[in-house]
């Protein structure tokens, strides 16, 4: 039969075959593009400022090119959708990644950094696009918390690299950091090298409209859900304000008030705290209102955010590190089925898009206020995810918590929501 052919031969274990076979690979893209790729930057960071000379305006620069490539390989891979399918893709991307970051070392320039954090950037994305393609893809009909578990290499991809960082600077520079970095993206590639990307559709799926036909010839409007969706849409765009200040300047911020290995190990334990957040916050969704669930990861991730910018200690650093890991990858699972939920017309894009441009305007925001230090840069950012919480409360007014089963669920192309969430 055609589906034997299609399935893959079993490894001890029946591991290639079986549903973890899937979250493992995926989960070891994702800790390679986003958990090193992407955020290994910000423990590295304090070295760059003590060893290279690096300044807190241009760090604020380059963490703003890294987003601002992000960005660009979000959107191609939303009006590229072949390359969400494409191993040659995933593959180059993860080789690009790798190269960027262990080119890091090899100038004190900052042009060239911040065209190698743009770089790093835009493949970031391009596999973050390609993974959740095909975890989401080849999981539907298996429990919801399997592609939870999935996202949780993000976290793991922080707590690993966090750690590396910890050991290494206490007797390397920052350039071992980054050649250590590039060789754990190296090696967490391995599994994800395998990886089964999305197969293309062999049917075109009807593309969902403002109308369906309804029994008897009638037409059955979509509900109407703007006002909902502009709250959603202001919430999580100001999520991306807020989290990204933090999650580029955590680490420093802890420094400045504990010098030592504090910032670093607050970091990893952010990483841990993220890896189950995903699974839990989305069950969390399924027994609550989204919209609940929403408000409250946001008002715990505003807590952990100021925390340690106005309470000084390692116990502040640890819980505030804490609260940061265990809400910002559930956020983002809580919008983007909200948003799905209310069937807005290419409601996963546009909050993916509003959540990009607020992670680019998030270091530019604190710039100014950096040449004092960074508390000051997180408070402003626990003020911004207060106001994004304050969007959730509006969104919570009248919620459309029940939708008619028969109406029109979401048109993505592709069948499904897998290729268009380039989330985080």
């Amino acid at each position: 039969m055609s589906d034997s052919i299609q399935r893959p031969s079993a490894a001890p274990g029946g591991l290639p075959g079986s549903p973890w076979g899937h979250v493992l690979r995926a989960a070891a893209a994702l800790a390679a593009a986003m958990g090193v790729g992407r955020f290994v930057y910000t423990p590295i960071l304090p070295l760059m400022h003590a060893q290279a000379r690096l300044t807190a305006g241009a760090g604020a620069h380059l963490a703003t090119a890294n987003y601002v490539g992000y960005l660009v390989g979000a959107l191609a891979g939303t009006f590229l959708p072949r390359l969400t399918r494409s191993a040659a893709v995933l593959r180059g991307s993860l080789l690009l990644l790798v190269m960027s970051l262990a080119a890091m070392p090899l100038t004190r320039t900052t042009a060239v950094w911040l065209v190698l954090r743009l770089v790093a950037g835009a493949v970031s994305a391009t596999v973050f696009v390609i993974a959740v393609s095909a975890l989401l893809g080849r999981l539907r009909e298996h429990p919801a918390h399997l592609p939870g578990w999935g996202f949780g290499g993000i976290g793991a991809g922080i707590a690993l690299s966090g750690l590396l960082v910890l050991v290494l600077r206490g007797f390397a520079d920052w350039r071992a950091a980054w050649w250590a970095s590039a060789a754990l993206a190296a090696l967490l590639s391995v599994p994800a090298w395998t990886m089964r990307t999305e197969s293309a559709p062999t049917t075109a799926a009807p593309a969902a409209s403002a109308a369906a036909p309804a029994a008897g010839g009638r037409t059955r409007t979509a509900p109407r859900t703007h006002r909902w969706f502009g709250a959603l849409f202001a919430s999580y765009t100001l999520e991306g304000v807020g989290y990204i200040i933090a999650g580029t300047f955590l680490v420093a911020a802890i420094d400045q008030g504990s010098p030592g290995r504090l910032g670093t190990g607050a970091w990893v334990l952010a990483g841990v705290a993220a890896v189950p957040s995903a699974a839990l916050w989305a069950g969390l969704g399924r027994r609550w209102s989204r919209p609940d669930v929403l408000l409250a990861a946001l008002v715990v991730q505003a807590a952990g955010i100021a925390l340690p910018a106005l309470v000084e200690g390692p116990a502040a650093a640890l819980v505030s590190a804490f609260l940061f890991g265990a809400t910002f990858i559930g956020v983002s699972t809580v919008a983007l089925a909200a948003g799905t939920h209310l069937r807005f017309p290419r409601a996963v894009a546009l909050l993916t898009a509003g959540y990009s441009v607020g992670q680019i305007l998030g270091p530019l925001a604190v710039e100014p206020l950096l040449r004092h230090g960074y508390r000051q840069a997180l408070v402003l950012a626990a003020l911004v995810v207060l106001a994004a919480a304050a969007a959730a409360f509006v969104l919570r007014v009248g919620f459309p918590h029940r939708m008619d089963p028969a109406g029109v669920r979401e048109a993505v192309p592709g069948g499904g929501t897998p290729a268009r969430i380039p989330g985080l």
